[in-house]
């Protein structure tokens, strides 16, 4: 039945969203009983021609979708759902980002008073605005009254449908036993790192220590932990919950960005022109030329190590509201603009 899944997908593109539920169901119901009566006159199951056949006589998916639509003045209804969706394309995500990125600065940082060329430019996008809305609907008013002569919803294929969204798959059961796993033994390493520097230095921890600027940081790096294993035992219980992996990960990125943030301005120059040292020399050793400059090495490392994180955090950070927000619209909402010319024929 994968032709009537993909025919129904293609109908509720076009279906205004407060009744695509309603309006699907009853066409489905309506098109498995016309399947299971041809099924009953041929003494079998239908194959992919004889449903074709039968949904080819249900018209062209946006010419079904228009009957249940309200009926336009000036754009009918067969037209008017693709008449939306070409202006708020060319007008929300094409007009105002070229205007946003290249025109407005192009304009602002051509003239002396920048608050003048802002003013101009926004009048400049609004008239720009004007003028190809109305180009846009004088020329689906114009389709609307020859598309009949044009055939324009007859030369379709049902073929040429994109394919039904697969079933989101649940979080792997085994891939989140073993997150928890490394995040715990990670928290049982942060637990032990006062008591066993080794784990943390090697053989260097024999002449060298944190600073106690750590102590500062240590507590927010363990309550970092605590949630992440809250999270992904949350997760562990509820795979259901699809939104919790995406929101915990940008969550934990933000937090992570904020503590590194601190840590780096941590080391900032001191009134003496010096800088907060990440790693000083063990208490029990006399501090020496040779172990000073091993200790401004490792200080140095750390800190060019903390300045990459931070970078890498920041993109992390990126990605992860994107695809947060690629999830939650897929959650709100049904397949959109895929394939679009091919729904047309």
């Amino acid at each position: 039945m994968e032709l009537l899944d993909r025919y129904l997908q293609a109908v509720r593109f076009w279906l205004p969203k407060a009744q695509q539920q309603d309006i699907i169901a009853e066409l489905s119901s309506d098109l498995h009983s016309q399947i299971e009566d041809r099924e009953m006159e041929l003494g079998r199951p239908l194959n992919d021609a004889d449903l074709e056949t039968i949904l080819r006589k249900c018209g062209s998916p946006i010419l079904v979708a228009s009957r249940y639509r309200p009926q336009t003045q000036l754009i009918g209804p067969a037209l008017f759902p693709i008449y939306q969706f070409v202006l708020k394309v060319v007008l929300l995500w094409i007009l105002i980002p070229v205007f946003v990125v290249i025109v407005g600065p192009a304009m602002i940082l051509g003239e002396a008073n920048r608050w003048g060329a802002a003013l101009q430019t926004l009048a400049t996008l609004w008239t720009s605005m004007l003028i190809t809305a109305g180009v846009i609907t004088l020329v689906f008013a114009v389709l609307e009254r020859t598309q009949a002569k044009l055939q324009l919803f007859e030369k379709w294929s049902l073929r040429s449908l994109p394919p039904a969204p697969k079933q989101q798959q649940l979080p792997s059961r085994t891939q989140s036993i073993f997150e928890l796993t490394c995040g715990a033994l990670g928290l049982m390493w942060l637990l032990a790192l006062p008591q066993y520097p080794f784990l943390l230095f090697g053989p260097a921890a024999a002449f060298l220590k944190l600073s106690p600027m750590w102590h500062s940081f240590y507590p927010a790096m363990i309550a970092l932990a605590l949630a992440g294993l809250v999270r992904q035992g949350i997760g562990l219980m509820r795979p259901q919950w699809t939104w919790l992996h995406p929101a915990g990960q940008l969550l934990t990125t933000v937090l992570s960005l904020v503590l590194v943030n601190f840590m780096i301005e941590a080391a900032a120059k001191t009134p003496n022109g010096e800088w907060h040292p990440y790693v000083v020399v063990a208490s029990s050793l006399q501090s020496s030329s040779h172990l000073n400059r091993i200790v401004a090495v490792v200080n140095l490392s750390v800190l060019l190590t903390l300045a990459v994180t931070w970078f890498g955090l920041c993109i992390a950070g990126i990605i992860q509201a994107w695809q947060l927000m690629r999830h939650l619209r897929k959650r709100t909402t049904h397949a959109r603009d895929r394939a679009l010319l091919q729904m047309l024929f």
